[in-house]
């Protein structure tokens, strides 16, 4: 498989693949969180690779290897329109099922995607999938009075200006290791800016006020403990949600990264779990959307 893909503005997003073996269930693409990059999830795809699925990671614009100012995005539809081109190379490639896995703020843009499907008139971005993972979404950025006064007075004169984030890497997991190759990691940067802030929190509000009306099988998992963004979010998501259609779990001890906590092990039975009756469903109901590996 190619490992980059181009946008439809020019920018080269960095593309991993994590084969499994033949014949795979289908394909997981990971949607990573601010600030990080898709290289931060073999671990994820080694244990999704042993339970029979492919794995797919990009970088954001603005992340990783991939092209684009830090933390920044044109408008508010870019990371959509992104993530639309990097599930047609999935379609076009690996074997469907095709199944997106999106932490913090890869899970508002995944949650976002999905949404989509309910507008009256759909973007030309949308795209169908088979199952959507939230891990810790970012549906509620946790912004005090200040953080939302800022983005109020910044935002409308200097939307690209790269600022702080304000996340601290202690945040993101109990294990010490976790925290100090996050801190060493050159690709990790913390700069947003105020136009992609405006994208989250105008998102995850989005995505709650449809919840009621959420149109595919979901399974939303989130850390009770977490400081990276509000769990009352996912919690008012999975409140409002049709039980049917959503399975939430949360982990109340638990930080940001639920995939990197000690107990990780009953995360990942839950996640595997979850895909392999999502995977047997799909075989049953719409066998017409089964194929074999083209990578």
């Amino acid at each position: 498989m190619d490992k980059s893909i181009t946008t439809a503005d020019g920018l080269r997003l960095h593309l991993l693949h994590w084969p499994a073996a033949e014949p795979a269930r289908g394909t997981v693409l990971i949607v990573h969180g601010l600030g990080e990059h898709s290289g931060r999830y073999a671990h994820v795809a080694a244990q999704l690779n042993l339970a029979g699925w492919h794995v797919l990671g990009y970088d954001h614009r603005g992340h990783g290897w991939s092209e684009g100012a830090r933390g920044a995005v044109p408008d508010s539809e870019a990371l959509l329109r992104d993530l639309a081109a990097v599930i047609d190379t999935c379609r076009s490639r690996l074997p469907t099922p095709l199944i997106l896995l999106g932490h913090s703020m890869g899970g508002l843009v995944a949650a976002r995607f999905v949404a989509a499907g309910l507008d009256a008139q759909r973007p030309t971005w949308w795209r169908d999938t088979d199952g959507l993972v939230l891990s810790s979404p970012a549906l509620d950025p946790g912004m005090n009075a200040v953080q939302k006064l800022l983005l109020a007075s910044i935002g409308p004169i200097a939307p690209d200006l790269a600022l702080g984030n304000g996340l601290k890497p202690e945040w993101l997991s109990h294990e010490h290791s976790v925290v100090e190759l996050y801190r060493n990691d050159s690709l990790v940067h913390d700069r947003i800016t105020p136009r992609l802030v405006r994208f989250i929190v105008d998102g995850g509000r989005s995505v709650i006020d449809c919840a009621a009306r959420w149109p595919l099988p979901t399974l939303l998992l989130y850390a009770g403990s977490d400081r990276c963004v509000a769990p009352r979010g996912s919690a008012a998501f999975a409140a409002a949600a049709p039980k049917a259609q959503v399975q939430a779990r949360v982990f109340p001890a638990m930080f940001h990264e639920i995939f990197n906590e000690p107990g990780r092990g009953e995360v990942f039975a839950l996640l595997t779990g979850w895909l392999a009756q999502r995977e047997e469903t799909v075989a049953k109901t719409r066998p017409d959307i089964r194929s074999r590996s083209r990578a």
